[in-house]
């Protein structure tokens, strides 16, 4: 009897394994429809599904922030005063979460003295292993690092002994860094070019200033010009060394106009402080073009650009500084550090070598650890991310990855589908959103969200094995096994764009004739030098509008209408039918209901706990003024107008009473880049990648320019929306625009009518021009890795 329950015992499962799902009931983030599905744990789940379905709502904004939530609920409330604060997710029930480790496709920050090596921990590393084995020694790890600037202090230092008499010791203190004193770690110093500034043939009353805002009858000017310091009729370039002192760099000083007490300030610690000080990212569009216009950067004389003082870089480990160590391509360094042979510091270069071993199994060997942070593309960030997760010995965690896949070659895509599953057998949960279907292929598990996007989105269209996805008739599974076909007949340019020598990063002295009036694909290996040759080696006076994949900022309050200039019409067709202020149809302005400021919402902040929104009670959430909402065009008020989507606004301001010819320009340009069921009054911060990186082209397709640069514009798109992409590049080629774009969607590829690869590997191995020619020509010759997978990808 005994040994039949043992037996039993031995073949029941223990209840502890029962745990095999992560279950979510109810979820109602953003627009989600009360989506209840069920993920099978230790297997790869890919959520596909057109941009905007509600992929990285799901994945992102319930699974894996409910389970940052609870963890961060296990500290104490002292340490969670220093941690975000995370709300719950709306969702009724969340079921069997484990911990979730969130890599996103977010850019690291722009800061300058972020880079690679300083994000991975290596350039941590690399001091320690110079402070111990570096000759001449110099000092503790600090000595060599660039974000550490030396110091040293002495005097007196008064201790209150409590009932002991006060007393006064003396002190001395130093500290060693290895910051550059010119230029504090950034490895450039800035220079202003004054000819950007103002026209100094011109005098004061002949409105001088090509500076945004510097307008001949504004205040700033006015106070420039009847401060007493100057003859308002003399040339600048006539002013004597005193007055272009006081015109260029005086000290704040006051001043008395038409009996008003102001501030008269020389022009460039102005500008500074007013323009220069600023994120780029958050200045107006014609500001931002400005500062990139005035100011140059340079390389630092004194640290030659390495950052770092004399005596870090004099420390050398068999002839290698931190300097050239950092400067090295991340595999030949990782050759270097394999052959020291130091069994004094023996347990650092283990985890060195880790680290240097991890970037090129991961493709991004061809980096150096100086690289800054912000240069990298959102792929490349995003495996940099990747590091420090791929030799942990975690199990049974959660991976979530927004499109691993960005910016990586075909030939790449095979050694992140490896890292993925090795992830998965070592018992986690992998959770990847994703539309290529090299990614789709390879998953235990599908969900297929949809079946639109926006309000049209939201729900679960299918569940189950990637056979099953095929049959179940979802625009996915309908487009899964789309392939395009290499154009029979191709544009003729109807020009070139001359490229010589260009020795931008990697790039070996590349000459290159990009045709004009047709559209041109720049494609090849990731790290093989397409940003190069297209950011770094174009000529800026080719009347270039570039649309990069820098990231969307926006707060709560910016929304579409504000970001593409769209409010501006919508405001003063308001005013002018209404006879009122257009500030009055501003939420940020006048015409914000004044108990939550134009928000909408109210919130409480309840200190480390998440606060609380709630729905203003006085403008039920319109944020505007209830004065505000009398005023009408066209039938309706300014909150109903922001309310509206795309679609509905560009046929409510096409004719009729709300006729508004610059409205409808904007929103047929959002229409065109597929962004019709956005409402043009929701915040960015709801809007995925792909819908930022789409809003960013509408708004860029209005700027003036023959030359139009896209930088992967394919990234978070659908495979249904690539074929809406291709017609719209295709309408600007046809309009007599010429289209560069740098890609490795082979859809676009074969839709191209010239194609320049790079190549053949990444870093020092690419950086020339292995093929240049038609998208038949590449396909025919098969020399290349790009046309060995386009062959493959049209069944040549």
């Amino acid at each position: 009897m005994a040994r039949k329950t043992e037996s039993q015992a031995a073949t029941t499962p223990h209840i502890a394994d029962s745990h095999d799902l992560i279950r979510v009931h109810g979820a109602r983030e953003n627009n989600l429809k009360d989506v209840s599905i069920e993920i099978p744990k230790r297997r790869l789940t890919v959520f596909t599904g057109v941009s905007g379905s509600g992929k990285s709502s799901l994945v992102f904004d319930t699974i894996a922030a409910e389970s940052q939530r609870l963890i961060n609920e296990t500290y104490s409330a002292f340490v969670q005063g220093f941690m975000p604060t995370l709300a719950r997710p709306e969702v009724d029930v969340l079921d069997g979460l484990t911990t979730a480790i969130s890599v996103d496709q977010s850019r690291m920050g722009a800061d300058p003295r972020s880079t690679v090596g300083t994000a991975t921990d290596a350039n941590a590393m690399l001091r320690i292993l110079f402070s111990r084995l570096g000759k001449p020694h110099i000092g503790p790890p600090s000595a060599y690092s660039f974000n550490v600037a030396s110091v040293s202090a002495q005097g007196g230092l008064t201790v209150d002994r409590g009932s002991e008499k006060t007393k006064t010791e003396k002190v001395t203190f130093n500290r060693t860094g290895g910051m550059c004193t010119r230029c504090e770690g950034r490895g450039t110093v800035t220079d202003i070019d004054l000819a950007q500034l103002f026209d100094d043939s011109k005098s004061l009353n002949e409105d001088p200033f090509t500076i945004p805002t510097y307008t001949g009858d504004g205040w700033v000017v006015r106070v420039i010009r009847e401060s007493g310091f100057f003859d308002p009729d003399k040339p600048i370039r006539k002013y004597t060394k005193k007055e272009r002192h006081d015109f260029l760099y005086r000290e704040p000083v006051k001043v008395k106009i038409n009996g008003v007490n102001l501030t008269y300030e020389g022009l460039i610690p102005k500008l500074q402080k007013s323009m220069l000080s600023k994120d780029p990212e958050a200045m107006q569009p014609h500001i931002r073009a400005f500062v990139e216009r005035a100011v140059t950067f340079a390389v630092c004389p004194e640290c030659d650009g390495t950052r770092l003082t004399e005596g870090a870089r004099s420390s050398k480990i068999e002839g290698i500084s931190i300097a050239d160590a950092c400067a090295m391509e991340i595999r030949d360094l990782a050759d270097w550090a394999r052959a020291l042979d130091e069994p004094s510091v023996a347990p650092l270069l283990t985890a060195l070598q880790h680290t240097l071993d991890s970037f090129v199994e991961i493709g991004l060997g061809y980096l150096a650890l100086d690289r800054p942070a912000g240069t990298l593309s959102g792929g490349e960030a995003q495996r940099v991310k990747m590091i420090r997760h791929l030799g942990s010995s975690l199990t049974d965690v959660t991976y979530v990855f927004d499109e691993p896949t960005a910016g990586l070659h075909p030939h790449d895509i095979q050694r992140m589908n490896d890292l993925l599953l090795r992830l998965r057998d070592k018992g986690n949960t992998v959770l990847v959103v994703e539309h290529k279907p090299e990614m789709i292929a390879i998953a235990d598990h599908v969900v297929d969200l949809g079946p639109g996007a926006g309000v049209a989105g939201g729900a679960v269209c299918y569940e189950g094995t990637l056979e099953g996805l095929r049959a179940s008739g979802t625009v996915t599974g309908r487009h899964l096994d789309d392939r395009a076909t290499v154009k029979e007949s191709v544009r003729k340019p109807t020009g070139a764009l001359e490229i010589r020598g260009a020795t931008a990063n990697n790039l070996q002295g590349v000459d290159v004739d990009i045709p004009l009036g047709v559209l041109t694909v720049i494609t090849g290996v990731a790290g093989s030098g397409k940003s190069s040759l297209v950011h770094g080696s174009v000529p800026l006076d080719a009347g270039v509008v570039s649309v990069d994949q820098s990231p969307i900022k926006g707060s709560r309050r910016s929304n579409p209408a504000t970001y593409t200039g769209l409010l501006d019409p919508i405001r003063k067709a308001f005013a002018k039918v209404n006879g009122v202020k257009p500030a009055l149809f501003s939420a940020n302005s006048e015409g914000a209901c004044p108990t939550c400021n134009g928000a909408g919402v109210v919130y409480t902040d309840l200190g480390m706990m998440a606060g609380v929104s709630t729905t203003c009670e006085d403008c039920d959430g319109k944020r505007f003024d209830a004065s505000v909402l009398e005023y009408r065009l066209g039938g309706r008020d300014i909150s109903e107008v922001l309310g509206m989507s795309v679609t509905d606004a560009e046929e409510f301001f096409r004719s009729g009473e709300a006729h508004t010819p610059a409205a409808h320009k904007i929103l047929e340009r959002l229409v065109d880049v597929g962004l019709g069921y956005l409402t043009i009054g929701q915040p960015l911060t709801t809007l995925s990648g792909g819908e930022r990186q789409r809003l960013k082209l509408a708004t860029h397709m209005g700027d003036k320019g023959g030359v139009y640069v896209l930088d992967e514009p394919t990234t978070g798109l659908h495979l249904a929306d690539v074929e809406q992409l291709l017609g719209l590049l295709d309408r600007l080629v046809d309009a007599g625009k010429s289209v560069i774009v740098v890609e490795h969607h082979q859809a676009v590829m074969a839709h191209a009518d010239w194609i320049i690869d790079l190549g053949p590997g990444a870093g020092h191995d690419g950086g020339r021009i292995v093929f240049e020619g038609t998208p038949a020509d590449l396909v025919a010759a098969r020399s290349t890795l790009t046309g060995e997978h386009l062959a493959d990808y049209v069944g040549a």
